[in-house]
């Protein structure tokens, strides 16, 4: 018998992403507007959300889709669909939302596999000024997103793991086993704004990470500021910061697999000189990833992000990037991403800051977004302003 899961964690798991991930965990307003991006298998969900959303007094717009949908647009489409962008559409729903949930439930996580990978980079720069806008309307405080998973057969099967499994590991990540789950989010994002605080004290130059399979240095410099704890993604663990993307140096290889583009990508190894990656290999869909990295800035760093193994209750692989990059187990995670900064890394006002500006202080700009995870044993060493050194993870724990 197929494994459902109970309608009481479900409306636990709607009310921590309306009441606490959304609005930085304050939760919705009544009288906002909340877009819900929710795939078909995972209607139950949604009901569970839309409830929450009611009892708010918020208003939500749905968009629900069905799923395996979208291999027979790649297959189908011409050149000038590719490139069509519905930009009054999509300007006036930015314009009208509060906040954003987006629901992860892949029933076919190879769906594209064999797509021309510049095809889809294409279909993703079209829809550039989408994020553009919702990056802009974020930086000025006046919209706020979460991300969250849903789980599906087929992500268990990728993962290794029944269907109940595979649920377990989202109940207990996301606290979901507890009455309050908002009161225990609340006492892990506490103790990652303690950490927060002690980092972003010690103005580091740059970091480097020494293991086995990495050995990378990654500049941090001034401007800049260490986040998580927000609400965006749940669950998040990870402390990550936006580097400055013209000192990343060395190699570093992931071990755990990459589902991306509708692609499952293995072993991916990167080399870095003078900021950019000048060697990228895969044991599996190479070319997609070397697809990737040939889209405008895809060839730079945008995140780099450690995860404490003590504050993540995620001890397997998920097959899906939102949990993986936040596993625990016995080394916690290191995780860089490919492709665009996050702004709200720089520490000041964000809407005073112009785009000559952000390329003058490293800050990368692109549609892409890619993150990739090693769970290997590994060192991070912190160089400071005034030359001393300082370990701030090992051993799968933060140091400081």
């Amino acid at each position: 018998m197929a494994y459902n899961p109970p309608k009481e964690i479900l409306d636990r798991y709607a009310d921590v992403l309306v009441n606490f991930a959304l609005n930085s965990g304050e939760g919705v307003k009544k009288g906002e507007v909340v877009l819900l991006r929710v795939g078909e298998i995972a209607k139950p969900l949604l009901r569970s959300l839309r409830k929450s959303l009611l009892n708010c007094g918020a208003h939500p717009i749905i968009n629900y889709f069905p799923d395996d949908f979208d291999r027979e647009f790649y297959e189908l489409a011409q050149d000038h669909h590719i490139e069509f962008f519905p930009d009054k559409y999509v300007r006036g729903l930015v314009d009208q939302i509060d906040h954003v949930i987006t629901i992860v439930a892949e029933t076919n996580p190879k769906e594209l596999e064999g797509i021309d990978p510049k095809k889809i980079m294409k279909r993703g720069l079209t829809y550039k000024p989408y994020m553009d806008w919702r990056h802009e309307k974020e930086a000025q405080g006046k919209l706020t997103w979460t991300m969250a998973l849903y789980g599906t057969e087929a992500q268990a099967k990728e993962a290794g793991l029944s269907l109940e499994e595979y649920w377990n590991q989202i109940i207990n990540a996301c606290f979901l086993d507890h009455e309050k789950p908002i009161e225990k989010w609340r006492e892990v994002f506490s103790e990652a704004e303690r950490i927060k605080e002690k980092l972003n004290s010690m103005k580091i130059k740059t970091l480097h990470v020494k293991g086995e399979n990495i050995d990378l240095k990654v500049g941090i410099d001034q401007n800049r500021r260490w986040l998580g704890g927000s609400g965006r993604n749940i669950p998040s663990f990870e402390l990550y910061i936006s580097p400055d993307w013209r000192k990343t140096e060395g190699k570093i290889k992931f071990n755990q697999p990459l589902y991306r583009y509708g692609n499952l990508i293995k072993d991916v190894e990167l080399e870095f000189k003078n900021g950019r990656v000048v060697s990228s290999k895969a044991s599996q869909n190479e070319h997609v990833i070397k697809e990737m990295i040939a889209t405008e800035n895809a060839d730079k760093i945008g995140e780099f992000s450690l995860t404490d193994s003590r504050m993540s209750r995620i001890t397997k692989f998920m097959a899906e990037t939102l949990f993986d990059e936040n596993m625990g187990g016995e080394h916690g995670n290191t995780h860089i991403a490919l492709g665009n900064a996050y702004q709200d890394s720089f520490p000041g006002d964000l809407t005073k800051v112009t785009k000559e500006q952000w390329k003058e202080m490293g800050y990368n700009n692109s549609v892409i977004h890619t993150d990739i995870i090693s769970t290997e044993p590994r060192t991070v060493t912190a160089t400071l302003e005034d030359g001393s050194e300082a370990v701030i993870y090992k051993d799968g724990k933060f140091t400081v």
